[in-house]
């Protein structure tokens, strides 16, 4: 049963301050709960073909995993795979603008789940969509708070 979670939100700061720190694999973990590391596994800039490894934790269980960028355009969508592990997974960003100045940022997140994982993809795929509502309510939080605006 594939998996194919949709989550949304509106971001009071312009697109282009949104995306560039949400692209960012070193801003991963100030943002995602479930993301405990992050490691470079190519040089900077992240670019199409760039990968980076992640350490997660989700469902009990701590994930490891490099996610390889398949097609990054600035400020309007950004998409990374990874076939590794038990379910493997695209994720893609996107933003718009939206009414006010603010930004609507997009995040999806689907896959194939295989073996024992693939019994438990309607399980997987409510906690992944709870997941990813409070992340994109954290990611809101930081960029809108005046603590990091000048920093991003």
């Amino acid at each position: 049963m594939p998996v194919d979670v949709v989550t949304e939100t509106v971001i009071a700061r312009p697109r282009a301050t949104v995306a560039t720190y949400a692209a960012d694999p070193d801003n991963a973990t100030a943002w995602y709960a479930n993301i405990k590391a992050v490691e470079w596994r190519t040089e900077r800039p992240l670019t199409v073909g760039s990968r980076t490894a992640f350490v997660a934790q989700f469902l009990g269980r701590r994930l490891a995993y490099t996610y390889e960028v398949r097609e990054l355009v600035p400020g309007e969508r950004f998409v990374m795979s990874t076939a590794e592990g038990p379910f493997p997974m695209e994720t893609t960003y996107t933003w718009e603008d939206a009414p006010g100045g603010g930004t609507r940022m997009t995040l999806r997140n689907q896959g194939e789940p295989a073996g024992f994982s693939r019994v438990m993809a309607p399980l997987m795929a409510g906690a992944m969509r709870r997941a990813n509502r409070k992340d994109l309510r954290r990611l809101k939080a930081v960029l809108e708070s005046t603590l990091v605006e000048g920093a991003v």
